[in-house]
């Protein structure tokens, strides 16, 4: 069975993020950073080229194919902030509606900056997400 190309490694996160050319984009990925380590109590590692993880569940599909992704993370796109809602966006319709400016595809939330959405809110989302991951996948 063929192995999932994006895998975690030992890289840099900060010498990831300081690269990051747009100053304010920069900025708002070290508020990620700190965000998303105080809700999972994990430090961060560097998934791929360009995704910084949080966390790992293991998961396996009915058609057998299994492996392993970080609970939550981002990566910082030329057009957005990717932030990862592993559990996807069903229930926290409320929460979306509260967020501010944003899109949305089945785990992926896009902003352009954080100044567009309110940190309160992407927290709780975060947080509702990590705490579902880790109760559905122990």
């Amino acid at each position: 069975m063929a192995q999932l190309k994006t895998q975690p490694h030992g890289g840099d996160v900060t010498a990831f993020l300081n690269q990051v050319d747009d100053a304010e984009k920069r900025a708002d990925c070290f508020t990620l950073l700190q965000m998303m380590q105080e809700v999972t109590g994990e430090p961060p590692v560097m998934w791929g080229d360009a995704m910084v993880g949080f966390g790992r569940y293991r998961y396996k599909y009915a058609s057998g194919r299994e492996g392993e992704w970080f609970l939550t993370g981002f990566a910082p796109r030329k057009q957005n902030l990717t932030v990862y809602i592993i559990a996807g966006f069903e229930d926290y319709e409320g929460l979306l509606a509260r967020l501010g400016k944003h899109r949305t595809s089945v785990s992926c939330l896009y902003v352009k900056r954080l100044a567009d959405v309110d940190l309160d809110v992407l927290r709780e989302l975060v947080t509702r997400s990590v705490a579902h991951m880790r109760a559905t996948n122990p």
